[in-house]
């Protein structure tokens, strides 16, 4: 063994201490740096090593954004944030009438969760992200110089344009959004005659497209329609073909073959269950338990539904007027109640945002049902 003179061995211990930290390399595909230009944040999702994908329906495309954040575990508690809303809206400097949370979505490499915010009311509120991690610790994700890839939506819904009830389009133009193999799926409206798209984007955004329009028979309204948006989807395979099991409003249940979405195709979805009208179906899962899969969804009027999803290759396709129910059934989960947005946690949890009766926002862990 070679000997260093006690100088220089104190030298380089200092040097080794002091030295700045090598930052970890990016994602393979996240080549900008610096501030990406948000003009809103709305759906989340996470890719894999923890790239956060975040959706910006005023700007029209979908950012991809490298948390650097390490790998670590899920929460080994319970959490549970009361006032949720509040608490952001301290962080922020603001009050809880002034803020929006638009999505929450966990990282699933590392255990935390994020949480796409609207600071302010109208076109002019600003696009936050906020983290939180799994003692319930609430931190704003600082976006100011950070690694990300944009993929920029063509078609979009005109910043001016209105539905029959007078809301913007705009803010439809992207509903939902996933990674899924290697592709980022993204739901919306386009300013086409087929309104509702579905697109697929090859991730990290090498190329973008019109996407695919699709069509559905809507049970309740006893007929076909092309400009209702998905509002939310999962991934899901069913006998060996991946497909995205999408809920609309009033409430259908469509499943779409993943290898149909074609750069300007049109695809007519197979509607497999409709599960209740005057309904609006906010948000989805997939989890496993007792031997089986299930879909998990929170709907606006409708409670939170449990979905078995072992009849869905067998489903014969809605296709005539039905009164009301119809297709696969379901369980309503009577202990889940205000469910605004859920993720999956880990195998036996979600993690949900509840309104309360006091009309605030609660964060917090509960069993999958």
């Amino acid at each position: 063994m070679s000997h260093c003179p006690l100088r220089l061995w104190a030298a380089l211990v200092a040097a080794s201490l002091f030295a700045p930290a090598v930052a970890a390399a990016a994602p393979k595909g996240l080549d900008q740096k610096g501030k990406p230009p948000l003009k809103s944040a709305g759906p989340l999702a996470f890719a894999p090593e923890g790239v956060l994908l975040v959706g910006d329906p005023l700007g029209a495309a979908v950012f991809a954004i490298d948390t650097n954040e390490p790998e670590g575990k899920s929460a080994g508690g319970a959490i549970n944030v009361k006032q949720i809303d509040r608490k952001i809206a301290a962080l922020l400097g603001t009050s809880a009438d002034q803020i929006l949370i638009n999505d929450l979505a966990v990282n699933p490499a590392a255990g935390s969760v994020y949480m796409s915010v609207s600071r302010g009311r109208g076109p002019d509120a600003a696009p936050v992200i906020v983290r939180m991690d799994h003692t319930g610790k609430l931190s704003e994700f600082a976006l100011d110089d950070v690694n990300y890839a944009e993929a920029a939506l063509p078609n979009a819904p005109d910043p001016a344009a209105k539905d029959r009830r007078g809301n913007s389009q705009r803010t439809e133009t992207i509903t939902d959004l996933a990674y899924v193999d290697g592709r980022v799926i993204v739901a919306g409206l386009s300013n086409e005659e087929f309104a509702s798209k579905l697109r697929s984007l090859p991730f990290p955004f090498d190329e973008s497209d019109a996407g695919t329009s699709v069509e559905i028979y809507h049970g309740s309204h006893g007929k076909f329609e092309t400009q209702s948006p998905v509002r939310t989807f999962v991934a899901y395979t069913i006998d060996g073909e991946p497909n995205l099991l999408a809920a609309y409003t009033c409430t259908p249940l469509v499943k779409f073959p993943v290898a149909q979405l074609s750069p300007g195709a049109k695809v007519q979805g197979v509607t497999i269950a409709e599960l209740g009208n005057q309904n609006r179906p906010l948000d989805m899962i997939i989890y496993q338990k007792d031997g089986g899969d299930f879909v998990l969804m929170a709907n606006d009027r409708r409670g939170v539904m449990k979905i078995p999803t072992g009849d869905f290759a067998a489903a014969e396709a809605i296709e005539t007027r039905v009164p009301d129910k119809a297709g696969v059934g379901y369980e309503t989960i009577a202990d889940l109640k205000g469910v605004v947005q859920l993720d999956r946690l880990d195998a036996d949890h979600a993690l949900v945002l509840v309104k309360t009766e006091a009309g605030e926002l609660a964060c917090q862990t509960v069993p999958l049902p």
